[in-house]
């Protein structure tokens, strides 16, 4: 399927069948949210934030065909996204118990770890609609104690709270075990009637014990309103404590600037080309050369485009433009062939000396006027060979990597093509923060392509046959070149990386300019806050 527009619909089918896989009657989840009159996450999620606004969903094919033996996880049971409440911008974070009853796989974990890093560094309020069984305990080896596992939702709750980052909790169901913290290390908490929070269920506190507890006394939303005292709203149902929960976002003072919170801002600029014309402009292969520029000019505002260095290091476009009026820096592959003023032939989306020596500066100078970057990824890697190696390619990268893993202004990443091997570093992969990460449906993410990889590992298994004296034949050379290559090629697909949590979405083409404008809009207002400069580590 070449068709770029052909793959997005594609894929764009499926993102919606597992929207609706989440409210499937999976184990009974479902059936039993309508029998207790409760609203779905999603519908949760819609009742909360304001009507006609978009939410704009993260990681939606996390745990995409990890745990098929458990069967279906739709979106790795855990709904989250950035919308807007009462028109100030949050995080959401929705626990779908049409899902294994909410409980957290470790891909749950690594997606709410993510909600909070982008929290932190936007400083969104976090909004967490609680209704979780716990830890999923056939896997909770990988769930329980390293320092990226579950137990560091909690801590975040704690440095979160301490960055002055708003967290308020609604607990619409269950919150059992150890989950039974997040809401309580919130600024607020909300409970419904009906709902459970305690740190272990009837079943254990009967074998541990041997008491028999009701679940009202043991943890319920009256018991903890009006004895233990630790719920600060006790509410009906959900849409009386979503209606809670929007009236209390409504008195947060807002940290955007009010000329950058209006909605319709995006209408108010145009393009120099329409957003259509990306679809024309890249293969869903890769394989057709582009003028980069062009892909630029769909996105960015008419005539605001100011290239620089535009005659030196050709494969890297570094060019100030404007955003929805906001201005920003734009570190991108050239992915045509180039030629030098020496009159050497450059690769399109390959690294030169050149090249990265130039956006480093450029990266280093946006850095220091403090406009934020984006990088748009279509990079098949560094030059190899002889004549890269002596023109000092391993220090001029070098020199990009630290510009970018020291520069401490917004960094969005979208990846509109390949991202390969250090490439993948060097123009701000998911290691170097970026504060957003998406892709279009026709990104490949890995050390090297399919191609590449197979023709490497093939030789090797060769070459360790031959040592021990045995030949293959061109019959069995072939076979194990195509198993290689099939093999590594699922891997490259951008659902395997989305559902590994290696971007935050994956995106239509044409909604690049829209999703751009978004993180561009709510980034807060320096003078509002404390140091957005300091890194405090967030898994």
């Amino acid at each position: 399927m070449n068709d770029l527009r052909d793959v997005t619909e594609a894929l764009m089918r499926d993102e919606s069948r597992i929207r609706e896989a989440s409210g499937r009657e999976t184990n009974g989840g479902a059936a039993k949210q309508r029998h207790s009159d409760r609203l779905s996450a999603r519908q949760r999620i819609g009742a909360l934030v304001d009507p006609g606004s978009t939410f704009f969903e993260l990681g939606i094919w996390a745990a995409w065909r990890m745990y098929d033996q458990w069967g279906e996880v739709p979106a790795a049971g855990v709904i989250v996204g950035i919308g807007r409440v009462c028109g100030r911008p949050v995080m959401v974070v929705a626990n779908d118990s049409s899902v294994k009853a909410g409980a957290f796989f470790p891909q749950s974990v690594k997606k709410v770890l993510r909600a909070q890093k982008i929290a932190m560094r936007f400083r969104l309020p976090l909004l967490y609609l609680v209704d979780s069984a716990g830890v999923f305990l056939p896997l909770q080896d990988e769930i329980f104690p390293d320092e990226d596992d579950f137990g560091r939702i909690f801590r975040n709750n704690a440095v979160l709270s301490a960055m002055g980052v708003p967290q308020y909790a609604a607990v619409m169901g269950n919150c059992i075990a150890g989950g039974a913290y997040l809401p309580v290390l919130c600024d607020k908490l909300l409970m419904t009637d009906g709902s459970q929070m305690c740190l272990a269920g009837r079943s254990l506190v009967k074998a541990a014990i041997g008491q028999d507890a009701d679940p009202e006394s043991l943890g319920g939303a009256k018991m903890h309103s009006q004895i233990s005292g630790t719920v600060d709203f006790r509410e009906p149902d959900d849409e009386a404590c979503i209606a809670r929960l929007r009236s209390l976002v409504g008195l947060l003072p807002d940290l955007r600037s009010r000329d950058r919170a209006n909605s319709d801002v995006i209408d108010r600029f145009q393009t120099e080309r329409p957003a259509e014309d990306l679809y024309d402009l890249v293969s869903a292969d890769g394989r057709r050369e582009f003028d980069t520029r062009d892909v630029i000019r769909a996105i960015v505002d008419a005539d605001s485009i100011q290239e620089y260095k535009s005659e030196y290091g050709p494969t890297l476009i570094t060019t100030f433009a404007k955003l929805c009026g906001r201005a920003v820096g734009i570190v991108a592959n050239q992915r045509k062939r180039s030629m030098t003023a020496e009159h050497q032939l450059q690769i399109g989306g390959v690294l030169y000396g050149d090249s990265v020596e130039k956006a480093a500066r450029f990266v280093n100078d946006c850095n220091q006027v403090g406009l934020p970057l984006i990088f748009l990824q279509d990079v098949q890697g560094f030059m190899v060979g002889v004549a890269a190696e002596q023109s000092g390619i391993i220090r001029s990268g070098a020199e990009l990597v630290h510009a970018v893993s020291t520069a401490t202004v917004p960094k969005l990443t979208v990846i509109i093509g390949g991202s390969f091997g250090a490439g993948n570093y060097a123009l701000c992969g998911k290691a170097y923060d970026p504060w957003l990460i998406v892709a279009w449906p026709n990104a490949r993410y890995a050390v090297m392509g399919a191609a590449s990889a197979a023709g490497t590992l093939t030789d090797l298994r060769i070459r360790d046959a031959h040592r021990q004296g045995h030949e293959y034949s061109t019959q069995e050379r072939d076979q194990l070149y195509q198993e290689t290559f099939d093999r590594y090629q699922a891997q490259t697909d951008i659902r395997y990386g989305a559902a590994r949590g290696w971007v935050d979405a994956i995106i239509a083409p044409d909604h690049t300019r829209r999703w751009l404008h978004t993180a561009l809009e709510i980034l807060p207002d320096r003078s509002k806050c404390n140091d957005l400069s300091a890194d405090v580590n967030l898994v």
